[in-house]
């Protein structure tokens, strides 16, 4: 049997124009031979495609063809065509230029119609699924990935410039950063505000990637915010959401944060508490101002910094006559993780102080106490740099209020790990890891088809109706 697929037209004059598509034919009936092949469906998609491209051109220029003010044709001056690509396949778009109109005085004297509407040679379909998936898997990827399933023609290359192009285009929409004051507006009186919603948590650490042109690594920030409630019972505890940024590359750190907590409903009395590992370079994010800001370091990375040191003291039980002094040690490191989990920090570096003397007296002729010693040394400095951020962590978790940024850990699994460095041997510049940085997050909070169809007001509404 033969099958043969026709578009019909219906223009809004009521005027039908028919276009033969697709033929094909069918013989014995089997499994392979059921319906529709990739590669004709492909070319139905293509053909189908020009048919509709062409007729809405037409249907357009028609419609433009007319000066608004005295009803005059434009006279042509030249014709012209231009390349579009789509979802399904490229497609060429007729561009005339035409001349100015006589009763027009100002303005250049000749025009083409088709600028009114044609913004870049990428359709918002096509740019939009190549910045999705590029944002989760290799650029070589998507492009086989559509090349594979859709008469898309594009490779990686374009792809990768497609995607820093959107997120270049985000990060203008992002506006400069502000040193004091973010919120716009004046501020209500205390008084005159209704209570805040609970506090917003932001977990922040930091990852490091490859570095492109050079040897090592650099480092990339990355974090969560969790809104803890809503002050009304109806409405909706907004998601969590993720950021990330290269530290050293991105110049409006504390705008991008605020608006991430302010598209989650931040209040300008609302709490915010900041939490991070202490590290350096994570606490010059921090500084981020905040009326009602904290910043705490985390007890997770406390602890795990003391599982460490227990280890140590473990290596030397297998030194000749030292299982008593370990075992000793061990209590008093537990002792110090105590004063830390109530916030003792003075009687915490004090007992460290009493540890290390009495390492002083074993570690020249014991290498498992020298390295406990020099463990522990670092450690103290750690504490002593980060003593004003570390509150009463058992105070905290009765309260039922965050101790921990272990939430973060998989955070920078899943912003970072997963796309710049598990199990892929890529490197990046600054600029590259950060742009995909801004797509990629976009993504995971489910937010970059809203900028998309803030972009063009156009896109996917039937989508938006039917849900």
């Amino acid at each position: 049997m033969k099958f043969r697929v026709e578009v019909v037209c219906i223009s809004d004059a009521g005027q039908e124009h028919h276009s033969n598509v697709l033929e094909m034919e069918r013989g014995q009936l089997a499994m392979e031979t059921l319906g529709l092949n990739l590669c004709e469906s492909k070319l139905l998609l293509e053909s189908v495609q020009e048919c509709v491209v062409a007729r809405q051109a037409a249907e357009d220029l028609e419609q433009r063809r007319r000066c608004p003010d005295c009803g005059d044709r434009y006279t042509a001056k030249g014709g012209g065509k231009i390349e579009v690509k789509t979802l399904f396949g490229a497609v060429e778009v007729t561009n005339p230029r035409w001349n100015r109109c006589a009763c027009q005085q100002g303005g250049p004297k000749t025009f083409r119609p088709a600028a009114a509407w044609l913004r870049g040679t990428t359709s918002p379909e096509l740019l939009y699924l190549e910045t999705k998936w590029a944002s989760l898997i290799p650029f070589a990827k998507v492009a086989d990935l559509l090349q594979e399933v859709l008469p898309a023609d594009t490779n990686h290359e374009t792809i990768r410039r497609q995607v820093q192009a959107t997120a270049q285009r985000m990060e203008e929409e992002l506006g400069e950063e502000r040193q004091l004051n973010l919120f716009d507006g004046e501020r209500m009186e205390p008084q005159e505000q209704a209570p805040p919603d609970g506090p917003i948590t932001v977990g922040i650490d930091g990852g490091y990637v490859r570095a492109a042109h050079k040897e090592g690594f650099f480092e990339v920030i990355a974090g969560r915010s969790v809104v803890a409630f809503r002050r009304a019972a109806d409405d909706e505890v907004p998601e969590s959401k993720c950021f990330g940024y290269v530290q050293t590359y991105d110049d409006k750190p504390r705008r991008r944060l605020f608006e991430l907590m302010k598209s989650q409903g931040l209040q300008d009395h609302q709490q915010v508490v900041f939490m991070s590992d202490g590290g350096e370079d994570v606490r010059r994010v921090q500084t981020y101002l905040h009326p009602n800001s904290e910043h705490w370091i985390d007890w997770f990375h406390i602890t795990m910094r003391i599982t460490v040191l227990q280890q140590q003291t473990k290596s030397l039980q297998g030194e000749a006559n030292r299982a008593k002094e370990a075992t000793g040690l061990s209590k008093r490191i537990d002792s110090m993780k105590h004063l830390l989990w109530h916030g003792n920090v003075a009687e915490a570096l004090d007992r460290m102080g009493d540890i290390l003397l009495d390492l002083e007296l074993i570690r020249a002729y014991l290498a498992a106490a020298e390295k406990l010693a020099a463990g522990l040394t670092e450690f103290a400095i750690y504490i002593r740099n980060n003593r004003e951020f570390i509150p009463n962590f058992g105070e905290r978790y009765r309260q039922g209020e965050t101790i921990s940024t272990a939430f973060v850990e998989s955070t920078i699994n899943q912003v970072v790990s997963r796309r710049f460095v598990k199990k892929q041997q890529m490197q990046w510049t600054l600029k590259g890891a950060h742009l995909l940085l801004q797509t990629r997050t976009k993504v995971l909070n489910d937010e970059l088809e809203d900028v998309f169809r803030r972009w063009y007001p156009q896109f996917r509404t039937q989508k938006k109706v039917a849900a």
